[in-house]
């Protein structure tokens, strides 16, 4: 019997797979979902396949509506999905970057292995866990005036490094240097910036976390090398949060203005969850300063949790920084909306790239990869599930010719919150890390059983997809040893 999806998607090759542009009158481009064939039942019963055909609606759309094989359903785009529109004449949606606007990875190199870590995890894991607040509302150890904040909003994690948290050298090797520029303090609500004023520098909830690892395959050594990932058994920290309340306090606030701002320009969309504006429009150019603001706050965020860290690093081992090699190797942003110019049936164009639990992924070569990996392309950090692994990839020429110079995100969620919470308990989650050795800290025993890894798809399968269809490269793999939950 004929697969359910068999006659909707057409096959490409083994890891692309086309939503036709016939599929719903209206589309504007095809669909194209990078998976494997055996991950399509899951995008098929989820839906989300239906959400790229709606993104396809979108004016200005150019190429395809793109989906990762980390896809699943989100709010109006899916998770996972891609969607370029012309700066010219096409629209910004909010919910093509989502409510964490730069929700993103950090990844931290030492000079430590496995072995002189292991006899201490347990005590490495709970000083992380004291000095990085973390949790639902969790409230930081940085107290700011409005003044103050307006100041971190525009200049990003920059504001931070001024203010002693980290180094320059952090900020060179972060998407953007740690500052979107267009930010503009104004364009940002007084209720969001009230959230956002006592949650600078904590790790918030949900998927968000901070991991100690250690690197167990090295697959590209000249590029391994190059981001100072030297040896099988070197242990890695990795810090995934966001924008916090701020961030989701902005998306919400655009969505209600958008709303409106789609009727008012006569646009027509399947899904008023995809809500827009033209980019060149007041609304649309407001929602890009807010959500740069965002951004700048997000990387301010993450500098100050990677400061932190380092310091318990510190007092735990009984060494400075820079003797444990305590680097950073680069930050990248999973949910946001740039403006980019790429190559659009060979012409150069103006374009409005929304990347919502998507990586930027571009080449060797390209002027805003960092100039100390221009000959290897840009790091790519791809978080899975806190039982399982996690890899370290480069962006390539393919993803720049067919995604937009994306790729995936992480592993993607196989089940809802409710859905994990209902299958197992978090008591049981963490026994069965701990006879792993893998040893977890969480807010609550609930945040833990939502993260299950049952809760997730195997990140592997993910990023063997992105890997075989050219869109990234595989350089290394590292597994947990401890983990913080949010």
């Amino acid at each position: 019997m004929a697969a359910p999806w068999a006659a909707t998607l057409k096959k490409i090759d083994d890891y692309r797979w086309q939503v036709p542009q016939s599929y719903k009158p209206g589309m504007l481009v095809p669909g194209l979902i990078f998976a494997s064939e055996a991950m399509l039942e899951h995008i098929w019963t989820d839906d989300a396949f239906q959400q790229v055909a709606n993104v396809a609606f979108l004016p200005g759309i150019v190429g395809h509506s793109l989906a990762m094989p980390d896809i699943h359903w989100g709010y109006g785009f899916p998770i996972g999905g891609v969607a370029a529109t012309r700066a010219s004449d096409g629209v910004v949606s909010p919910g093509g970057v989502g409510f964490d606007i730069n929700c993103g990875v950090r990844l931290l190199r030492t000079n430590l292995t496995k072995e002189e870590v292991k006899p201490r995890i347990e005590r490495l894991v709970n000083e992380l866990y004291a000095s990085i607040p973390s949790g639902l509302g969790s409230e930081g150890k940085i107290r700011l005036s409005e003044r103050e904040l307006d100041k971190v909003l525009a200049k990003g994690s920059q504001w931070a490094v001024q203010a002693g948290y980290g180094d320059a050298e952090d900020s060179a090797v972060t998407e953007e240097s740690g500052c979107l520029q267009g930010a503009n303090p104004d364009k940002v609500s007084v209720k969001a910036k009230k959230r956002g004023i006592p949650q600078l520098g904590t790790l918030g909830s949900g998927n968000h976390f901070l991991e100690v690892q250690v690197v167990d395959e090295i697959y590209d050594p000249n590029a391994a090398t190059a981001m100072g990932i030297n040896d099988v058994g070197q242990v890695l920290l990795l810090i995934h949060t966001g924008s916090r309340g701020l961030g989701h306090e902005v998306c919400g606030d655009y969505i209600k203005l958008l709303v409106d701002a789609t009727a008012r320009y006569g646009i027509s969309l399947p899904d008023r969850q995809l809500a827009c504006a033209p980019v060149q429009s007041a609304e649309g150019q407001a929602y890009l300063a807010a959500m740069a603001c965002a951004a700048n706050y997000a990387w301010t965020n993450r500098q100050c949790i990677a400061h932190w860290a380092r310091e318990a690093f510190v007092r735990v081992f009984g060494k400075g920084p820079r003797v444990l090699g305590l680097e950073q190797v680069y930050d990248v942003a999973h949910n946001i909306a740039k403006l980019e110019t790429h190559v659009v049936d060979g012409v150069r164009q103006a374009l409005c790239v929304h990347r919502k639990g998507a990586t930027r992924a571009f080449p060797s070569g390209h002027p805003d990869v960092p100039g100390i990996y221009r000959n290897i392309g840009q790091p790519v950090l791809i978080p899975g599930d806190m039982g399982r692994c996690s890899y370290v990839a480069v962006g390539t020429e393919r993803a720049m010719r067919e995604t937009f110079g994306s790729t995936c995100h992480g592993a993607g969620r196989l089940q809802s919150r409710h859905a994990a919470k209902r299958s197992q308990r978090g008591s049981e989650v963490a026994q069965a890390l701990a006879a792993r050795g893998i040893i977890v800290k969480a807010d609550s025993m609930g945040s833990l059983a939502e993260e299950a890894s049952e809760a997730y798809k195997d990140v592997t399968q993910v990023v063997d997809v992105v890997h075989k269809a050219g869109i990234s490269r595989k350089v290394a793999r590292a597994v947990p040893m401890g983990v913080i939950k949010g």
